[in-house]
């Protein structure tokens, strides 16, 4: 684990780094709240505990609020990420919906994946007829179910609700990378991540899905799982690569 973490503003935003380690994977964060809105800056406290956790570089990216053009944006931060060396992706909210979108554009593009990935309460159906987001709408009260749908609209726009990019839960996701997937089990974005789950593991996809009682016990547990999934998927694509 890392003692000291440094801080620095990147072209991309944000970035939290290991002092005086050697670069190993870079972990591209891509930030999210409850109003489909927030600032890289917020996911700093996130960034600094898992450079921490994992003596790994975060880059916590910077978006516009409205899909495609937020796409356009970490798609970018990936590629300035990727030249560094191996990547990862961590998303959270809406950004759980951008790092699963774009794993679905590289992919689809024949372009090298991260080695793993990690979706925590990810929005993932822009079309928003998920039971849970009626059923776990008093349990939960961190998000506004009433607003959802006008939040969604305004970031969606013209796009179809469907669209893979958009909404991932609606693509073809056989060859993606591993994918650890958190959720509380009071949360109305729930279905989302049981959905995903089911259909990346029937697609063949490595998943590890951690559901919690409630929001508080999510809090307490997600970091440490995240730094493991991320420190173990690095270590078997870095054991894969030396092996060939």
């Amino acid at each position: 684990m890392a003692s000291e973490v440094r801080v620095d503003e990147g072209l991309f935003g944000p970035e939290t780094r290991p002092e005086g380690a050697v670069l190993e994977q870079t972990v591209l964060y891509v930030h999210g709240d409850p109003r489909l809105a927030g600032t890289p800056q917020d996911a700093l406290p996130t960034a600094r505990e898992l450079t921490r956790l994992t003596g790994q570089a975060v880059v916590c990216a910077r978006y516009r609020p409205h899909f495609p053009q937020a796409l356009d944006d970490v798609y970018a931060a990936w590629e300035y990420c990727h030249d560094r060396g191996p990547v990862a992706v961590v998303g959270k909210r809406l950004g759980g919906a951008l790092a699963a979108g774009l794993l679905l554009r590289l992919r689809d593009a024949g372009a090298p994946l991260p080695t793993c990935a990690v979706l925590t309460s990810p929005v993932l159906d822009f079309t928003l007829d998920a039971p849970s987001l009626l059923l776990n709408a008093v349990a939960d009260r961190t998000v506004d179910a009433e607003a959802l749908p006008v939040r969604a609209a305004a970031y969606a726009g013209s796009a179809r609700r469907d669209d893979p990019l958009l909404s991932p839960l609606h693509g073809n996701l056989h060859g993606l990378p591993p994918v650890q997937l958190h959720a509380a089990g009071t949360e109305v974005l729930l279905d989302d991540t049981l959905s995903f789950a089911t259909r990346a593991a029937h697609s063949g996809v490595a998943v590890d899905m951690r559901i919690y009682e409630d929001l508080s016990a999510q809090g307490l547990h997600q970091l440490g799982a995240t730094a493991s999934f991320l420190k173990a998927w690095y270590r078997s694509a870095s054991f894969s690569s030396t092996d060939v």
